[in-house]
């Protein structure tokens, strides 16, 4: 019996060889066809793209094959490439959509497939219901359509595109080259081998900006890491800007969509410290305003920077795709989630990291600042909060859970529970500010839990706390 095949919160995921094959590549490319022609979209393009993994170009041939078979004019991006960059394709090329073969940051053995919609933005809950609907019934009839590329070129559906020179235009329109331009900043890149190699370093040089790249070639198993540009694999990154007495360190993951940064001294600077960072530039120096948006997860920090410049502040579940939805209905300042995804006014509904690593750049270049010296302002102005997140293995997760949300804490050490979110599992929000958040991982036995607190003696207590509850089920 075949496994089903499931949508995550970003796209289709599995390891390769084992779940992630050329057959069900074949399925889901086909599902994806079916589902344009139902919604009578056939005679526009669809864009297919892939980053630097394993298999990644045979994966997205494969792609163009099925969707070629089925009478869909297809655009074959002619390198590896960034997912906001093939986002950002279908605006430009007018397609009804875009597969993009990625793992994102997932482990070098893992690939999948991303389906973005017309509005170029995560596929939502609606569409990958659709999708594995349809995904179902053709695991059952076996009926795949395919034909080879010589014959797909042959009867001009298919034509391979060169996608980068629009994307990075467009980049350039959204960020402040000329301050680039002024600047004395020396930069240090970190592609991690994926699919981001080139962008941001080549933007920045163009603007006259000392900066070097790092982990600049394709490599489909990351050097041994894992292509995620948080604190824990940045070690690379942190070495070489103390090293170079450089202004900063940027990060992409495998696929560009989500963003690391590191400050002169070789500290990371976590997602939640960007978005304040970027919320505080963009008002402060750009004059710019409208809503703030932010994940369930995500720093309250930002509830009390829009609090004070008098903007909306607009809470979603996880997964980036509820911030495009926001976006899709316009005048949202900025859009971010505290696993390092976030777009901005003017930009497509996408997480994209490329983006944010030049506004970084161009913030510092603007303030005339390092980036430690711009969150200290922003500190200074409207207090600091301390997060962390728990990961408990727990394999009884969906049980605790559902014990948790009929018969919630009415404390959490010593703060009292004052309100209760059950927008995405169960928020506990709790005296002074300080709040703790319960998730169930989607693919894993774990628990995610999310603590914010006004100082870090509170943080601390927080975590006692929750380790305490688990020593019952012996974890």
């Amino acid at each position: 019996m075949k496994r089903a095949i499931r949508f995550g919160t970003d796209g289709w995921r599995a390891i390769v060889a084992d779940e992630f094959t050329v057959e069900n590549v074949r399925i889901v490319a086909q599902a994806i066809a079916r589902y344009t022609i139902e919604m009578g979209q056939q005679e526009q393009p669809i864009l297919v793209g892939h980053d630097t993994r394993f298999l990644g170009r045979r994966f997205a041939e494969e792609v163009v094959s099925v969707l070629t078979a089925n009478q869909i004019r297809t655009y074959l991006v002619n390198e590896a490439a960034p997912t906001p960059a093939v986002a950002f394709g279908v605006k430009h090329f007018a397609a009804s959509g875009a597969i993009m073969i990625t793992a994102s940051h997932n482990p070098p053995e893992y690939n999948g497939m991303k389906y973005i919609p017309h509005y170029a933005g995560p596929a939502t809950p609606v569409i990958t219901k659709r999708l594995e609907e349809w995904i179902s019934v053709i695991q059952e009839t076996g009926e795949v359509k395919t034909i080879s590329l010589a014959e797909a070129k042959a009867d001009k559906r298919l034509q391979v595109i060169v996608l980068r020179p629009h994307y990075e235009s467009h980049l350039r329109r959204l960020v402040q080259m000329d301050a680039l331009r002024s600047s004395s900043l020396e930069v240090v890149v970190d592609a991690m081998h994926g699919a981001g190699m080139g962008y941001v370093t080549g933007l920045l040089t163009e603007a006259g900006v000392k900066n070097v790249g790092i982990r600049e070639t394709p490599d489909a198993a990351f050097g041994g890491d894992l292509p995620e540009p948080n604190d824990k694999h940045l070690s690379l990154l942190k070495t070489e800007v103390v090293s170079r007495g450089a202004s900063l360190g940027l990060a992409n993951d495998g696929d560009a969509d989500r963003f690391g940064a590191v400050d002169r001294y070789g500290q990371y600077i976590s997602p939640n410290g960007v978005l304040v960072l970027l919320t505080y530039h963009l008002v402060k120096n750009r004059k710019l305003t409208g809503k703030i948006v932010r994940t369930v997860a995500t720093t309250h920090l930002l509830d009390r920077m829009a609090e004070s410049y008098g903007l909306e502040l607009v809470e979603t579940p996880v997964g980036f795709k509820y911030i495009g939805e926001h976006m899709l209905k316009g005048d949202v300042l900025i859009g971010g989630e505290e696993s390092g995804g976030a777009s901005i006014l003017g930009h497509i509904p996408e997480k994209d990291g490329v983006l944010i690593n030049l506004l970084l750049a161009e913030m510092c270049a603007v303030e005339g600042k390092g980036i430690d010296q711009i969150l200290r302002d922003v500190y200074d102005h409207f207090g600091e909060l301390f997060h962390t997140r728990l990961d408990i293995r727990l394999p009884e997760k969906d049980e605790w859970i559902r014990e948790m949300v009929s018969s919630p804490p009415r404390q959490v050490g010593p703060f009292a529970v004052k309100a209760i979110n059950r927008m995405d599992g169960i928020k506990l929000l709790l005296d002074e500010g300080n709040w703790v958040l319960i998730r169930p991982s989607g693919t894993e036995p774990l628990v995610r839990i999310y603590c914010e607190a006004t100082s870090m003696v509170a943080l601390e207590k927080l975590k006692e706390s929750i380790r305490d509850w688990f020593l019952e089920v012996n974890v």
